[in-house]
């Protein structure tokens, strides 16, 4: 139910068309909830089926011309009715947890390899929101939404700190694994 009330916020900040959407999903919402180009366009069908949102009015009538949205004031509701209600934290799946319980039983062949990939991938992209931090939310800044916006960042990094330490613990542990367990 959430990529809804995802398309809507986005929608809220700035209206824009489903191309647009795609775009900005993979800049910014992306890296908490990713959606695909086809799952944008069959949610932004239903939006605004429900009433939601609509197309702008185009400038002129041009076949095959992208529509952008807005959202309506019952689109606004469902937001405002959805981020107030209380949710349960979700019980957190990863495989790479699940691969390293089973080589406990089965042997570790090839699971460090991929914990070393898995820690410079999370060193990437902790990089990465790093760098969003530093352009995107300079030090003295008291606008509302853009501490909201830190916020969710401050989540990803703080997310990535945690894998890139984890990730390094664990293959320390790897090395200190007697040579016939490997």
């Amino acid at each position: 139910m959430s990529l809804p009330h995802a398309i809507l916020t986005a929608l809220l900040e700035r209206p824009s068309s489903g191309l647009e959407l795609t775009r900005r999903f993979d800049k910014s919402i992306g890296y908490f909830w990713s959606a695909t180009h086809q799952q944008i366009y069959r949610e932004l069908g239903k939006l605004e089926a429900e009433g939601h949102i609509r197309a702008l009015p185009a400038e002129q009538p041009a076949r095959g011309q992208k529509k952008s949205y807005e959202v309506l004031p019952a689109g606004r509701a469902e937001l405002a009715r959805w981020t107030a209600a209380s949710q349960d934290p979700k019980p957190h799946r990863d495989t790479m947890l699940l691969r390293l319980r089973a080589s406990a039983v089965v042997g570790t062949e090839g699971i460090e390899a991929d914990l070393r990939r898995h820690l410079a991938l999370h060193q990437i992209q902790l990089t990465e929101y790093q760098e969003i931090e530093k352009r995107d939310f300079p030090p003295g800044t008291d606008n509302p939404q853009d501490r909201l916006q830190h916020l969710v960042l401050r989540a990803g990094i703080d997310l990535e700190t945690f894998w890139t330490q984890w990730l390094t613990h664990a293959l320390a542990e790897f090395a200190e694994l007697p040579g016939g367990e490997r």
